[in-house]
């Protein structure tokens, strides 16, 4: 396993980071493909012995349930200090005025729900997992700074929001003197890459980490276009809400990781993992892994190195998209 500081902290995770979003209970959440408890631990172990230390869940997933998992596995096959935990705060976890948001009351009451369900003392990163467009910005991020001030949180990092908005809540911090954000999950992969129009530059200046969400775009990006008959692509109306299955251009991109993969000798997945490791300031990719052989092939990808012709190839037939993710 390869590992890389996050940003411009000194905080070292590996190349990839497990998605502990498959990992809960199906009663309690919207996904019905999730794994339960017995089925969630030997992945998560099998990523341990892979040396990957790098996990990302959120107190919406499954509504608790994700971090209760992932907790009680990390407790069981992991040390502490070898692990760097990160989960999400924003969702709506209960019904009622206060029960969301990115309010100073909803922050400080869900980063402590969420440690009791990890049974942790901290997270390394605290991460909004989405814009809260009723709270101030200021009020959000002098909340997380006193997180941090509280030692319940190692680092903050952010989640699918619009370049401007990011910047503006960099400047906040900056202009008071408060914890700032280190990391930015966002959507990007083959097929979606409205993020390098304003999002990855920023982050390359600003010195900002970045750990894209659905790499395989949903795993659109491993199998033939028109090949969805998993449980997942059948029944997850968000994922399939993220692209246009009739895309001619998609379907080009799709073909080309296909092509060139057969050309190398190696997966879809590596190619696919490979373009994204090549992007800058890209430090870990989220794999969504619910099974054992995703996680070894998702690793295989880190010996694979495109050139600059292969990544030339791969992105020429790319076409803007609609924004999506950041609702």
């Amino acid at each position: 396993m390869e590992f890389v500081r996050l940003g411009s902290t000194g905080m070292k995770v590996s190349r990839l980071c497990l998605g502990c979003m498959g990992f809960g209970d199906a009663a309690r959440w919207v996904h019905k493909w999730v794994l339960d408890e017995q089925a969630s631990r030997p992945v998560i172990q099998k990523a341990l012995e892979m040396g990957i230390n790098f996990f990302d869940t959120a107190n919406v997933y499954s509504l608790g349930a994700s971090e209760e998992i992932l907790g009680r596995a990390l407790q069981d096959f992991a040390r502490r200090d070898e692990v760097v935990i990160a989960t999400k705060v924003h969702g709506k976890m209960r019904e009622g005025p206060n029960g969301g948001g990115l309010s100073r009351k909803a922050i400080l009451s869900e980063i402590d729900a969420s440690l009791r369900r990890l049974g942790v003392d901290y997270v390394d990163l605290y991460q909004i997992h989405r814009w809260d467009y009723e709270t101030p910005i200021e009020e959000t991020m002098q909340a997380l700074n006193d997180v941090v001030r509280a030692g319940k949180a190692r680092y903050i990092g952010a989640s699918a929001m619009w370049a401007w908005q990011f910047h503006q809540a960099l400047h906040v911090s900056e202009q008071r003197g408060w914890a700032r954000f280190v990391s930015m999950q966002d959507h990007l992969n083959l097929i979606y890459r409205e993020e390098e129009r304003e999002m990855l530059p920023l982050c390359r200046a600003e010195r900002i980490g970045v750990i894209p969400y659905s790499p395989l775009a949903s795993g659109r990006l491993t199998r033939d276009h028109a090949a969805e008959n998993t449980l997942r692509s059948e029944t997850d109306q968000i994922a399939r809400s993220k692209y246009d299955a009739s895309a001619e251009t998609d379907q080009q991109v799709i073909e080309r990781v296909a092509e060139l993969a057969l050309r190398r000798g190696v997966t879809r997945t590596h190619i696919a993992l490979a373009w994204l490791l090549q992007k800058e300031p890209v430090a870990a990719p989220i794999i969504g892994a619910t099974k054992i052989a995703h996680l070894e092939e998702a690793a295989g990808a880190l010996s694979v190195k495109l050139a600059a012709d292969e990544v030339a190839y791969l992105e020429e037939p790319y076409v803007p998209h609609r924004i999506v993710g950041h609702q």
